[in-house]
């Protein structure tokens, strides 16, 4: 009876459900969950609800490489705060914050989590200051500040001495180890890696476990120990679903790379970073002839696949000007027809360059490898 009690209350609660879903690596069913609770929890006014599960959504539409998931939330957010429909809570921040993180616009993060982290401190809540710090981290750690962010993580142990989220623990745990790693310290790494593979017994979530062995392997090459490295880069390939691991999925391919252990026939376009090459599955070698703007905007999208630039974004990125419509509109157009031109297989069919109503971007689907 007691069995059957608890799984009607799983069963009953959408957001337990999703979460068994992705504690157990099945993103893209638990997503579909989450979407529906937090449109639930907005309907009926349940704030609190909703921004519990926003992270775990925000995460996995990362993961999926859904960016423009990601874009519609963090408007959304704005959107709310504008018209007064949402306060400006720590939460709130923290989520822009990871918006801001995943579209890799660091800066911009690290001052939505800044301001959460003001709120939280306010109001005493020890849960969302925590989750401010660790984000805060984070930033730290992909701008290569990595003695702030040790920095930041040392903070978030006096924390942890009062409360207890294994979650919180268990990232700050993984960013601990990967930020020692980075700063030539990957015996020390180890160790806390090693640690945090301990508390496993608690946390028993597949998306940890995977980020975790994924970290030690990271933690082995930066000794030099390249086979283990590649003993631990391989079991998380074989243990992941690339449908569903889509990001890691990649990142390990080109970790494998490094090694020595992929071939390059495998993917549709391989980017040669030090020779500045390109060659398509296909087509072979694509010789751009010194056509900087156009291999710029091809690294550009090589880098993002799957997300979405706006004629805006291109020529800010591309061609490092305020977008002019007079200007620009007919530039970017003549820019894409030829790239596709030299990379597509069949032009009138293309299978990488896509248009949406938004914009241009890379086909998620492409196999990529940068060299």
């Amino acid at each position: 009876m007691e069995l059957e009690s608890q799984n009607t209350t799983t069963t009953e609660n959408p957001y337990q459900l999703a979460r068994l879903f992705v504690d157990r690596g099945d993103l893209r069913a638990g997503v579909k969950r989450l979407e529906s609770s937090m449109a639930q929890a907005l309907k009926a006014g349940q704030v609190k609800d909703y921004f519990q599960q926003l992270p775990i959504a925000l995460r996995i539409y990362a993961e999926l490489m859904r960016f423009d998931r990601i874009t519609e939330i963090q408007e959304f957010l704005q959107d709310q705060i504008i018209k007064g429909e949402m306060d400006p809570s720590p939460r709130v921040y923290h989520s822009l914050g990871m918006c801001s993180v995943f579209e890799h616009k660091f800066e911009r993060g690290l001052e939505y989590f800044e301001k959460g982290l003001s709120i939280a401190l306010k109001v005493d809540s020890k849960i969302d200051i925590c989750q401010a710090i660790l984000g805060i981290a984070i930033v730290y750690y992909r701008l290569g500040r990595y003695e702030a962010a040790l920095k930041e993580v040392y903070n978030l142990r006096v924390f942890f001495q009062v409360i207890d989220d294994t979650d919180l623990k268990m990232s700050a745990k993984i960013l601990n180890g990967k930020i020692l790693n980075a700063t030539g310290r990957p015996d020390e790494g180890l160790e806390i890696l090693w640690d945090a593979y301990k508390d496993l017994k608690e946390n028993k979530s597949f998306y940890s476990y995977i980020s975790l062995l994924f970290a030690i392997g990271e933690s082995y090459k930066g000794q030099g120990d390249n086979n283990m490295a590649r003993v631990y880069f391989e079991l998380v390939l074989r243990s992941i679903d690339p449908n569903e691991f889509v990001r890691l999925h990649r990142i390990i391919e080109e970790a494998l790379v490094d090694l020595g252990s992929t071939n390059s026939e495998d993917y549709d376009l391989v980017y040669n970073k030090d020779a500045h090459t390109v060659t398509e599955r296909k087509k072979g070698r694509v010789d751009f002839k010194s056509q900087f703007i156009l291999m710029d905007l091809l690294k550009l999208f090589l880098r993002n696949p799957g997300q979405v630039f706006s004629k805006e974004a291109l020529v800010r990125e591309v061609w490092k000007q305020e977008y002019d419509p007079a200007t620009h509109d007919n530039k970017v157009y003549v820019t894409i027809k030829r790239l596709r031109r030299l990379i597509e297989p069949d032009y009138d069919r293309p299978k990488y360059i896509f248009r949406s109503k938004n914009g241009y971007y890379l086909n998620k689907s492409t196999k990529v490898l940068v060299q």
